[in-house]
């Protein structure tokens, strides 16, 4: 369904906190390189070439990442590129790029994609964001589902009706979104078969998620509206007041939650992961379980195992340890216990409170 109405918002305004200390504000996890040469923002535009020409690409991130981003991207233009003024969620940046493009084409149908997911199956992730885009076409809402491979607590959850079949690419009612849940009730989802992991991947066309907004959150949508014509010479100026106003909400609290006749695609596996922390990087690269995972020069063992080292510059030694993360940057050492690694956002607080600027 390569057609000139169907355009891709990607949000790349993150800041990776938990991939400290490679991810910094100028260099975070969505432009970085885990896993072959291409950055996971650059792999995200490429999985979609096939069904969204990269000229109706739209990127929304800040003003750290943008030039970043467009010398990865050379391929997207750089005016669609767009800085937010100040973090407000997903709400506010998916509305303020579907308001410019719904002024240039009515007729837009947009798919909203995070930049920073690897999809190790894409040619099976195409075969069901194509119906995905089709769904949007007829003026519905569609979210994608991504079938639980067990009993996740950071994940929002979609429920689809009893006996959905998995992997079908007929789009179909939902029954409601869940917020992440607790343990009990995470492996209650998975158990009953219907529930499916939101992934952060909806579809629309411009004028559907305009009107839910005017409806949902008519604040934020009648700031957006006020804006003058984009690449006009006052358009980064009104930006840049208005757009701090709008309400910090996501687009799945203040909107999808609240929509009737939401539809989903209940997908099978097509290899997605999220990346959320360095454990997820060394279990997509590790081979099998317990194996060391090293992106370095060079390194030593000895009755060490599960170990994640990124030293790109340095023999690395490990002598009888096991599950630890070891990055350094040029700045910086990380030495953390695999298992734990999520909390490696907590370090980047501890730097936030002690102002010490240089190492975000």
């Amino acid at each position: 369904m390569k057609t000139n109405h169907s355009y891709a918002i990607i949000l790349a305004g993150g800041r990776g906190t938990r991939f400290w200390p490679r991810s910094r504000k100028r260099t975070a996890k969505q432009v970085l390189n885990f896993f072959g040469e291409r950055s996971l923002i650059q792999q995200t535009v490429d999985r979609l070439k096939p069904l969204v020409d990269p000229k109706n690409v739209w990127i929304i991130t800040n003003t750290f990442l943008r030039d970043t981003i467009a010398k990865q991207l050379p391929e997207v233009p750089k005016a669609q590129i767009i800085a937010e003024p100040a973090q407000r969620n997903t709400a506010p940046a998916i509305g303020l790029v579907a308001e410019i493009i719904h002024r240039s084409d009515p007729d837009a149908v947009l798919g909203v994609f995070p930049a920073d997911h690897i999809i190790k199956k894409p040619a099976r992730f195409l075969r069901l964001v194509k119906p995905a885009y089709k769904a949007a076409s007829l003026g519905r809402i569609c979210v994608l589902g991504i079938k639980p491979r067990w009993a996740e607590t950071g994940y929002g959850y979609i429920e689809f009706p009893g006996g959905v079949e998995e992997g079908s690419t007929d789009a179909v009612g939902i029954r409601r979104f869940v917020e992440k849940p607790p343990l009990e009730k995470a492996k209650e989802y998975v158990a009953a078969g219907s529930y499916y992991w939101n992934a952060g991947m909806f579809f629309w066309q411009s004028r559907v998620v305009l009107e839910a907004m005017k409806r949902f959150l008519p604040r934020t949508a009648g700031l957006l509206a006020q804006l003058p014509a984009f690449g006009s010479k006052n358009w980064n100026t009104q930006l840049a007041e208005l757009f701090p106003q709008t309400e910090n909400i996501s687009i799945d609290v203040g909107v999808l939650e609240r929509a009737e006749g939401v539809h989903g695609i209940a997908c099978d596996e097509f290899g997605w992961n999220d990346v959320g922390s360095w454990n997820a990087v060394y279990e997509l690269e590790a081979k099998s379980p317990g194996v060391n995972v090293a992106r370095t020069a060079d390194i030593i063992t000895e009755s060490a195992g599960g170990c994640y080292v990124d030293v790109p510059k340095k023999l690395v030694a490990l002598v009888g340890v096991k599950d630890l993360v070891i990055v350094e940057t040029d700045d910086a050492l990380l030495i953390a216990d695999r298992n734990s690694s999520q909390n490696v956002s907590n370090i980047v607080k501890a730097l936030e409170r002690a102002k010490r600027e240089e190492l975000l």
